[in-house]
């Protein structure tokens, strides 16, 4: 994750524009944060520099990718990550998914500022074939859903503080 080299302004002059990065973690790195990663790049990419890792990685979901595929989202490619691949960066956001990353989450350097959105794990969803694709379909909206609020500072999503505004109390 190297930040962004910067932009070139219509006068010719160049414009430092130095991306957050954000680490999204899960247990497993399995489908949550994998989806969570890919959504981010999708939406805000211009902005962030987006990691996703788990605290007990396991391996890519083919639901998680099959339903960001509906969405155009190519996140076949991922790969579960353990925490510690990312234990020297310095990140602006952590982002928790699931209730055991966040009491497990490890300390990182610097003043990451952390949020937890607990997702329903849609792993766990039991049925016919339709029912947990229904799961991880539900799991990549509430995040997209999340993810816009947060990156667009929505001021009705609780208590979670805009990105550009980062410090600041709401």
């Amino acid at each position: 994750m190297q930040p962004d080299a910067g932009l070139v302004s219509a006068k010719g002059s160049s414009l430092a524009m130095t991306k957050k990065k954000v680490l999204i973690l899960c247990t497993g790195n399995s489908a949550r944060s994998q989806m969570a990663e890919g959504l981010m790049r999708h939406e805000a990419g211009d902005r962030f520099e987006v990691a996703s890792a788990g605290t007990h990685p396991t391996h890519l979901r083919p639901e998680a990718v099959a339903v960001m595929s509906e969405l155009g989202i190519d996140i076949s490619n991922h790969r579960s990550k353990p925490v510690d691949e990312f234990a020297a960066w310095d990140f602006d956001y952590i982002i928790t998914v699931c209730d055991h990353a966040r009491e497990t989450c490890p300390v990182f350097p610097g003043h990451g500022e952390r949020l937890h959105w607990p997702i329903e794990d849609p792993a766990s969803a039991t049925g016919s074939e339709e029912q947990p694709r229904a799961a991880f379909r539900k799991a990549r909206d509430d995040i997209r859903a999340r993810i816009l609020r947060w990156v667009t500072g929505d001021a009705t999503f609780q208590g979670h503080q805009h990105p550009l505004r980062f410090g600041e109390e709401r």
